[in-house]
C-alpha cells in the first residue's frame, strides 16, 4: 500500500474516532424515571427510588413557570416521556421531551395560541457556555454531561419536571 493511501485511512479513521467519541455506552442499572427540579436546578436519574446520577443545569430565559405558549422561553412543568434521541443535535445530543401532550395544547389554542414544542434536554454550544437561562424552553447541561446522559437514557422514560 502507497503511504498516500496510508495517511487518507488513518485520517479517515481518525475522523470517524472523533465523531463516535459522543456516544458512550452505559452498562448500569436502567433509568426509570427523570426528575427536574427547575427552582434548584437540579435533574436526576433515577433506577426506581434510587438515584443514579444528578446534574445542574440551565433553563429557558424565563425560567418561572409552566410553559404556555410557542416562544415563552418558560420549560414545562409535569409528567411527560423521552420520546426521540437525536445524535445529530445541533446542541450536541439531545434528548427529546413530549410536550406538548392533550392538556397543553387546549390550554394554548384556548388563547389562540401555538403551544410550541421541539423541548429537549441537551448540550451547550460553546457560544452559550457559562450563560444562565440561555434555551428557549429546554433544559442544557455541559456536552460531557450530556454524552452521559444520553448512554443511560431510552427513550419511553418517564421525566418529571416540578417547578
Amino acid at each position: 500500500m502507497n503511504i498516500t493511501r496510508r495517511v487518507l485511512i488513518a485520517g479517515a479513521a481518525i475522523g470517524l474516532s472523533g465523531c463516535a467519541s459522543k456516544l458512550r455506552a452505559y452498562t448500569g442499572p436502567e433509568v426509570t424515571r427523570i426528575q427536574v427540579l427547575k427552582e434548584k436546578r437540579v435533574m436526576q436519574l433515577l433506577s426506581g427510588a434510587s438515584l443514579l446520577k444528578a446534574y445542574n443545569f440551565e433553563l429557558g430565559f424565563e425560567p418561572t413557570g409552566h410553559k404556555q405558549i410557542e416562544g415563552d422561553g418558560r420549560t414545562p412543568e409535569g409528567a411527560y416521556r423521552i420520546n426521540r434521541r437525536n445524535p445529530n443535535s445541533r446542541f450536541h445530543l439531545s434528548l427529546g421531551i413530549s410536550y406538548p401532550n392533550n392538556a397543553d395544547r387546549r390550554r394554548a389554542y384556548a388563547m389562540g395560541k401555538s403551544p410550541g414544542g421541539d423541548i429537549f434536554i441537551h448540550g451547550t454550544p460553546k457560544t452559550y457556555a457559562g450563560q444562565n437561562d440561555w434555551t428557549w424552553g429546554c433544559i442544557a447541561v455541559t456536552n460531557d454531561e450530556m454524552e452521559e446522559i444520553y448512554s443511560m437514557v431510552n427513550e419511553g422514560t418517564q421525566i418529571v419536571l416540578f417547578p
